[in-house]
């Protein structure tokens, strides 16, 4: 019989789809749906309608989205999607849409933050107080936990649009990246849609031994190294499509070890089998830290 908890509610909003969730302050789910992203008034009506079909009494909502957003609580536009290169979703009132039909508190951060989180209470980074979560899909983000608090400041973390340098591969083709915004970051150079502009392949569909892992390993590698030595994370936890491909992650562990040459020398970094990780949540990490949000600003109401 399940426990008589509080119930909360959860949505893992990302620019392919919204994962509707309604849970508990232990991580446990009760129920979950997928909702496509489409336009931000349809998305929105069909989570209304999924969370008041499940008759549930909600006590707080938590929403972990894609961005950028804004954090800002005295903003006019906290709890929107602002400049993302999503179309139809810039200047969306995501919290917004939730609020008007929910008389709850609502804990709003970005997708990875909330990743991050998750894996803090019930993942890969139980017992630490530093990590960063990273995901490399449709499109790239970071979340940062340090000292126990996720990282804000101005905005928040962009870790997906970080400047690198090019690889002579991608210099011999003249290759910038996928990102409307910025030539040579991360995002626009290891996300899905650039590998398939380079390659004419969806990633998924590439050998495992295709010259394509090493290049994207690199890059990530180049990334990690520069995040190692300005956040010094315990762990460094590494989701998303593109690091599901059984060649990236150890690839990615052989060259930040090259990079970082033993200037960075503790007993965590040098088992880096166990320093560079997959998420211990699978792909309910960002649901999860979701109702972590949830909780949070149920306890702080």
């Amino acid at each position: 019989m399940r426990m008589m908890t509080k119930k909360l509610a959860a949505i893992e909003a990302g620019g392919t789809k919204f994962m509707c969730t309604i849970g508990d302050s232990s991580g446990e789910i009760f129920a979950q749906e997928r909702i496509p992203t489409t336009t931000p008034e349809e998305t929105i009506k069909k989570c209304v309608e999924f969370f008041h079909n499940s008759h549930e009494e909600i006590e707080a909502f938590g929403i972990a989205s894609f961005g950028p957003i804004d954090l800002d609580k005295k903003s006019p536009t906290w709890g929107y999607i602002t400049t993302t290169p999503k179309p139809g979703w810039q200047n969306a009132d995501l919290v917004g849409g939730f609020k008007s039909e929910f008389d709850v508190p609502f804990g709003f951060d970005t997708d990875v933050n909330g990743a991050a989180l998750g894996e803090y209470k019930w993942g890969a980074a139980q017992g630490l107080d530093s990590i960063i979560y990273l995901t490399i899909g449709t499109g790239v983000g970071g979340g940062l936990l340090s000292n126990g608090t996720l990282a804000h400041g101005m905005l928040h973390p962009e870790m997906g649009h970080i400047i690198l340098p090019l690889h002579e591969a991608d210099i011999e083709q003249e290759y910038f990246g996928s990102c409307p915004f910025h030539k040579g970051c991360l995002e626009g150079l290891v996300c899905g849609p650039a590998i398939e502009k380079r390659y004419g392949q969806p990633s998924h569909e590439l050998d495992e031994d295709h010259k394509a892992w090493d290049l994207i390993s690199e890059y990530v590698a180049q990334a990690l190294h520069n995040f190692v030595c300005i956040a010094s994370p315990q762990k460094i936890i590494v989701g998303g499509g593109v690091t599901e491909r059984s060649a990236v992650l150890p690839l990615v562990r052989t060259k930040l070890t090259k990079s970082l040459n033993g200037y960075v020398k503790t007993n965590t970094i040098e088992n880096m089998e166990e320093y560079v990780v997959v998420p211990g949540l699978g792909n309910q990490s960002g649901s999860k830290g979701a109702l972590a949000l949830a909780e949070r600003a149920l306890l702080e109401a």
